[in-house]
């Protein structure tokens, strides 16, 4: 067992780059780490489960040459939170900082790269995030959650570890794929917050299915608030078997009962996705910086394991069209599962913490 090695955790207050924070510093808590973290006052509110003692809390900004003045504040912002990460690591003095991404990562791998503490950065989409990148060519190690890492400097040392899952959807993934014989699965799922253009698309496209698929779909989905009543409505109208909620705090079992699953491309659910050894349909956030949502989808759909529908092309009538073809045979269902299968990363915590432990011998 490692006794007291000391980790920094710093990362972006999105739980896209905290819950893979969550798996290593648990991981590594295991083997007897003393592991700390900074965020920001948003990242905060998601750290509650994170085994790290102390989190503080830093100044930090998000800044964009399109708003000058906000740019401005936003650099002084940083600054503050640098000099503050820098007096914390010199006082508890980390073995190893790893940074997940996001501003408010920024203070504590300026400061930890500036006072010569080995540094290992964790990318969870495939393009490398504007963060990550500014600190890429000085880190130990480029882990990443896919094996191809666009925007990538040329002198960083790569490697793909996959993107660290929570422990309940390592636990919950089924043995094998089965392709529907009865009732069909369908899990639609869309972000941390749900999606708008998920929830207003999915139920009118099952609306206009064939009686004879609607009548076999058991649907369940995540839904914005403000669409519930009205999804609610028209499955209820189409003869479907539909639970409609804000949020599932157990999203793991119904990922593992799903046939086929409908969702945004964020790196977290395309992984779970992948692991799992689901076929899906996946709709990429248009606005999402460098399209990095298409680039994580193309990882499951340049293997034939799932399909891909840009914002502008998920209509109803598209998707009942995807939908009919796909949930219809069961042999692309079936090899579409074990090509995600073949995706997966079910040790990408463990790969990692193997990473970060390598640093310190």
């Amino acid at each position: 067992m490692v006794m007291g090695n000391r980790l920094l955790l710093a990362a972006g207050g999105t739980g896209g780059h905290m819950f893979p924070a969550q798996a290593l510093a648990e991981t590594l808590k295991a083997q007897g780490w003393d592991i700390a973290m900074m965020t920001d006052a948003r990242g905060r509110k998601h750290a509650g489960r994170i085994p790290a003692d102390p989190i503080i809390e830093v100044k930090a900004a998000s800044i964009t040459p399109r708003k000058p003045i906000a740019a401005i504040i936003g650099t002084f912002k940083l600054a503050k939170g640098v000099m503050q990460a820098r007096r914390f690591i010199k006082n508890w003095k980390p073995d190893v900082v790893v940074g997940f991404g996001g501003y408010p990562a920024f203070p504590a791998m300026r400061a930890a790269q500036g006072l010569g503490i080995p540094t290992v950065i964790h990318e969870q989409n495939a393009v490398l995030g504007r963060v990550n990148r500014v600190f890429a060519a000085k880190a130990l190690y480029v882990a990443s959650g896919f094996s191809d890492l666009q925007k990538l400097p040329a002198s960083a040392n790569h490697i793909c570890t996959g993107n660290p899952m929570r422990k309940q959807v390592i636990d919950a993934v089924p043995k094998s794929y089965k392709a529907p014989k009865g009732d069909v699965h369908l899990l639609i799922v869309g972000g941390s917050l749900g999606a708008k253009i998920v929830s207003e698309t999915m139920p009118a496209a099952i609306a206009l299915l064939p009686k004879e698929i609607r009548k076999r779909l058991k649907v369940v989905q995540q839904t914005r608030p403000e669409y519930q009543d009205k999804a609610k409505a028209i499955y209820a109208e189409a003869g479907v078997d539909a639970i409609c909620e804000t949020f599932f705090s157990d999203i793991e079992i119904h990922l593992a009962k799903a046939h086929f699953i409908v969702g945004r491309a964020g790196a977290g659910s395309v992984s779970e996705i992948a692991v799992m050894g689901k076929p899906s349909l996946l709709v990429p956030l248009a606005i999402a910086m460098d399209d990095h949502q298409t680039s994580n989808a193309l990882s499951l759909v340049r293997h034939n394991a799932a399909d891909i529908l840009p914002e502008s092309e998920f209509t109803p009538e598209r998707v009942k069209t995807t939908l009919e073809a796909r949930l219809n045979d069961s042999n692309w269902l079936k090899t579409a599962a074990t090509a995600a299968r073949g995706q997966g990363r079910p040790n990408a915590a463990e790969d990692l913490a193997q990473l970060v432990i390598s640093t310190v011998k």
